[in-house]
């Protein structure tokens, strides 16, 4: 996909994910490469969480046609609440892509538990954080409500699931949409540059 620049301005979008959701990893690499100005926004999901089996069967059909390799964290389907606050650290200090996408790679293709803080230590380290500072994010459970804040304005815009991309007003949700985000992307740049 191209880089979307909005005129002179890079155009924003916003990356909403979860660290334990496999479809973010997937996605993780396809939008750092989609948006030159991308916010990232660890998000966890309003609703009911899906079959563990049906998720599992659906990530790997998409992991194979996008030849990305899936390696299944021990702990899946379990939520990675010190990583999510890490994550939300990590995108407050302008590192949330590189947390993410470190994170992702380390859960879902090393199979690592990313609540374990050795686990956490590799991820702060490749995204350039601070090993103290992504500790004592990892205990601060203060980010809990911004980061469950977020899932619940996903669901409130009508999004059932994670990742999902915010680009200008509209709202893409679900794996398969990033390519109908970036086509937007370029729509709105291009209508800017008219």
């Amino acid at each position: 996909m191209a880089r979307v620049c909005h005129g002179r301005e890079p155009l924003r979008a916003e990356f909403l994910f979860d660290l334990s959701c496999p479809f973010s990893y997937l996605v993780c690499e396809r939008t750092e490469r989609s948006f030159d100005v991308l916010r990232w926004t660890p998000a966890v999901r309003a609703t009911a969480p899906p079959d563990p089996d049906v998720v599992r069967s659906a990530a790997e059909a998409r992991a194979a046609a996008l030849r990305l390799p899936l390696i299944w964290p021990e702990s899946f389907p379990a939520p990675v609440p010190a990583a999510m606050r890490v994550a939300a650290h990590a995108s407050a200090q302008g590192r949330g892509g590189a947390f993410a996408l470190a994170a992702g790679r380390l859960a879902f293709c090393g199979g690592f538990d990313l609540d374990d803080p050795e686990i956490l230590a590799e991820a702060a380290a490749a995204a350039g954080l601070a090993l103290g500072d992504c500790l004592s994010a990892a205990r601060d459970e203060r980010h809990d409500d911004a980061i469950g804040a977020a899932g619940l304005r996903l669901l409130a815009a009508g999004a059932d699931r994670l990742p999902a991309l915010r680009v200008g007003r509209s709202l893409f949700w679900g794996e398969r949409e990033v390519g109908d985000a970036a086509a937007t992307a370029r729509r709105l740049t291009a209508a800017a540059v008219r």
